[in-house]
């Protein structure tokens, strides 16, 4: 991940956070409409991120079952 988002508007480093989420899944429009409502907001619009999502580096580990629970 990347650093926090510097700003002290709560709700410009909601939009960065989310946008920063929406570019690793790949979902370009949806970063399209973040990145409006962030310059309706006077935020600066981080460059790049339309591209090709973010491949993971390792694969996520497999998950263990739950024991059995006994009443």
């Amino acid at each position: 991940m990347t650093d926090a988002p510097q700003t002290e508007d709560s709700m410009v480093a909601a939009l960065l956070r989310e946008r920063e989420g929406l570019v690793q899944r790949g979902l370009t429009d949806r970063v399209g409409e973040v990145d409006e409502q962030l310059r309706l907001r006077g935020a600066e619009v981080p460059d790049g991120g339309t591209s090709k999502p973010v491949s993971r580096t390792t694969p996520p580990k497999g998950r263990r079952s739950r024991d059995a629970e006994t009443t």
